[in-house]
């Protein structure tokens, strides 16, 4: 099984060091990629590395960071959660479970709870994980030549373009002899929004919106980007959604 890519958020120093001296032991589990301090800058950090697991502290100097992954959830699907906290609080428990927390820690965290909440994140990811048949599945559309086959995971957006419509990944782009309500009815898993007249976004691939500029910024799990320039009503939908 892959390592899971993981970010701490906790915004006391002394305890952000504590605890990552304790995840040294579990490099063969985890790849910790960020350590974070505060909520923007743990917004921020997940949104560009989607990390698979997050330990993460209740309260982010006087912030909630339930409303953190309250608001994360409405553009990428949320890593698995281990939460840390000073105080044994029945409504921030209430919450984490319902965020389908792999586990709740009190501080000061345990090594052997520690162990156990990252082996449940361990066995949960690899649960979840999809079966090679799922991996090498791809949708096929026809071309001007043919047919192009595509993961649904790889399309950031759609355009369209004239009678026909463009599907543009982060490799690039292919016109296909389909419109785009034929598209939309057939992307249906959830992700995929038509925000305007022309355009379907990939929804969990948004990174940024630019509301003056009327440009949206989607950015794939390796951290590459494309800038896609919307209509009004689009970014305005786009705006609804990630709130």
């Amino acid at each position: 099984m892959k390592k899971l890519k993981t970010i701490v958020v906790e915004d006391e120093r002394l305890p952000r060091l504590s605890l990552l001296a304790k995840l040294e032991d579990y490099r063969h589990t985890l790849e910790v990629v960020d350590a974070c301090d505060n909520y923007d800058s743990a917004r921020e950090s997940i949104l560009l590395h989607r990390p698979d697991l997050l330990i993460l502290d209740i309260q982010l100097q006087g912030r909630d960071s339930i409303q953190l992954l309250e608001e994360l959830r409405q553009t990428i699907r949320l890593p698995y959660t281990i939460f840390t906290t000073a105080y044994s609080d029945r409504k921030y428990l209430m919450s984490a479970i319902k965020l389908s927390a792999v586990d709740y820690l009190l501080k000061p965290i345990d090594k052997g709870e520690l162990a156990h909440a990252i082996a449940k994140a361990a066995d949960r990811a690899e649960a979840d994980a999809p079966t090679p048949q799922q991996v090498v599945e791809k949708l096929s559309f026809r071309s001007v030549n043919g047919k192009i086959l595509v993961s649904a995971s790889d399309i950031a957006y759609i355009k369209a373009d004239g009678n026909y419509a463009r599907i543009v990944t982060f490799q690039g782009e292919d016109m296909v002899l389909e419109n785009l309500l034929s598209l939309e009815q057939r992307l249906t898993d959830g992700r995929f929004v038509r925000v305007d007249r022309s355009t379907i976004v990939n929804l969990s691939m948004v990174y940024r919106l630019n509301h003056q500029q009327q440009t949206c910024t989607l950015q794939s799990a390796d951290g590459h980007v494309l800038q896609l320039k919307l209509s009004k009503s689009g970014i305005d939908v786009l705006m609804n959604m990630v709130h």
